[in-house]
């Protein structure tokens, strides 16, 4: 095969002109083309108002086409010699008993899939609910403030992942197809084709849940168990190995037990620590939820070509002179800012997306990078308690709603009464609160300084009227659980596991690492 790079393509011309596009680059008739098919597609904006659709294609072709264009276009390095990517699922050479998996976030899900994929007959705790139930119970909490803090936004099949935007852009390196692997596998479970291709792939909460009923229901049929609304509470160690895991007073046996607990698990940080599993704090990121109007947004990347895109996104990063990053993270077109919290009277906050991205505002965190100022990296279990006193401190600023207030009024220290121009689409109830008073004075002013910079990239990012929404804190996790070269913790056995244990950050990357685990469990077996 071929693969073509830079081929372009204006927002207006219909993608039927592909064909033709690459007979024309190749110089080659077009029925000479066998088949072709997207790598990678993004928007180039650069030179506004002409946008365009930027293609890599890969490009079928008879073996005597192929050498003879290659040869001529060994200076164009736009066109070159392909061979896909495939991901070679491991195989299990000698017998087992079933690894217990806990947590059926992205990072679970799939270190069970390679398991069951081997007939490993994984066992899967998962402190939480099965995602259509546990989506009635965050319903519920939206509408009436009742939580239930086991099944929430942080806590049940699917993870945190699952109520946000779907987003599955990862910067992780790839070379064994890993990434394609994820993405091909979400596809099989229900999600859309293009994801396979789009520079920014997304899913949207609503398809999102129905992949994973899907996964999860695969699972089962090639062996696996699942067991929800089962906590682990205590972990089974003899001779620093592994045994078991102790769960809702129940014991499973097992000498491999996959860690994939998630990042807001923090009773099972406790209980690790206790234990004394090797783990480190490490620093992360917290701030606020923006919103603006998408059309805003839209406009300023896309300028009047907009209304034929979709809506558009935004990624944006400032290092200031006093060390700190400031930065956008989880962003949403098209979106909802969502109540996300886990415990009782502590209050953070998420983004979240349906496949069509067809709310009136999009938000992302504005977060700005934290660490040993804030608090004691000596204590593994420091960042938590920084996390849960100022989620405290959100909570008391909404009066147990969402604490929201404008940007204008932020600078001033003052409380808003009203919104601007545009409203603030939430998924759950809101209240107007003094979210300029959560942090020290060094990350307000951080915050203010960031938005600075970024208004000066997108014209009225830091208008008066953007809303505030508090507090984003689980930007990723507080901890990092130690491994060694096999994936394994100081305890024999025990493989910690994507964003829970600080090896991650996103629906993909934590996917990703589930399948590392999965690869480096079936590796010692086979030892």
């Amino acid at each position: 095969m071929i693969k073509l790079d830079q081929i372009k393509l204006n927002v207006n011309d219909d993608e039927a002109l592909l064909k033709s596009i690459i007979a024309r680059k190749l110089k080659i008739n077009p029925n000479a083309i066998k088949d072709y098919s997207i790598i990678k597609k993004s928007i180039d904006a650069r030179k506004k108002p002409d946008i365009f659709y930027v293609f890599s294609i890969a490009v079928s072709l008879s073996s005597e086409d192929e050498k003879r264009i290659l040869a001529k276009a060994k200076k164009d390095n736009n066109i070159n010699a392909y061979k896909p990517i495939v991901y070679t699922i491991p195989k299990l050479t000698k017998a087992n008993s079933s690894p217990i998996v806990i947590g059926a976030g992205p990072a679970g899900l799939f270190a069970a899939y390679i398991l069951a994929l081997n007939n490993m007959h994984p066992i899967i705790l998962e402190r939480g609910k099965k995602v259509d139930e546990r989506t009635n119970d965050i319903l519920k909490f939206w509408e009436t403030g009742v939580l239930d803090t086991a099944s929430n936004v942080q806590f049940g099949e699917g993870g945190a992942g699952t109520f946000s935007d779907g987003k599955l852009n990862t910067l992780v390196n790839d070379k064994l197809g890993r990434n394609k692997f994820v993405l091909e596998t979400f596809v099989k479970f229900g999600a859309p084709s293009n994801i396979l291709y789009d520079y920014k792939p997304h899913i949207g909460t609503d398809i999102l849940k129905t992949v994973i009923a899907n996964m999860r229901d695969e699972i089962i049929a090639l062996g696996g168990e699942f067991h929800f609304n089962t906590k682990a509470q205590d972990f089974i160690i003899e001779n620093n190995h592994i045994i078991g895991v102790n769960a809702n007073d129940k014991k499973y046996f097992s000498d491999t037990v996959i860690l994939a607990i998630g990042h807001s698990a923090r009773d099972t940080f406790k209980k690790l620590h206790d234990l004394d599993i090797n783990m480190e704090a490490k620093d992360f990121a917290v701030g606020f939820r923006i919103e603006h109007p998408q059309e805003m947004i839209s406009y300023s990347m896309y300028d009047k070509a907009y209304s034929k895109l979709e809506p558009a996104p935004y990624k944006l990063a400032a290092n200031l002179d006093n060390g700190r990053g400031v930065y956008s993270f989880c962003m949403c077109p098209g979106g909802f800012v969502v109540n996300s919290s886990s415990e009782e009277n502590r209050l953070v906050v998420n983004g979240m997306s349906y496949s069509k991205r067809d709310s009136k505002n999009a938000n992302s965190a504005i977060v700005v990078s934290v660490g040993e100022k804030e608090f004691d990296k000596s204590n593994p279990l420091s960042g938590i308690a920084y996390q849960r006193a100022i989620e405290e401190a959100a909570f008391k600023a909404g009066n147990g709603l969402i604490p929201q207030q404008l940007l204008g009024d932020f600078k001033n220290k003052k409380l808003s009464t009203s919104y601007g121009a545009f409203s603030s689409e939430t998924k759950g109830k809101t209240s107007f609160g003094m979210l300029s008073d959560i942090f020290s004075q060094d990350i307000y002013q951080s915050f203010i300084d960031g938005m600075g910079i970024f208004g000066s990239k997108i014209k009225g990012f830091d208008r008066d009227d953007a809303i505030l929404s508090g507090i984003e804190s689980r930007t990723s996790s507080p901890v990092r659980i130690n491994r060694n070269e096999l994936f394994q913790s100081n305890v024999a056995g025990l493989y910690p596991c994507g964003e829970g244990a600080g090896y991650a950050g996103g629906i993909t990357s934590a996917a990703m690492d589930g399948i590392k685990v999965a690869e480096a469990v079936i590796s010692n077996l086979n030892l």
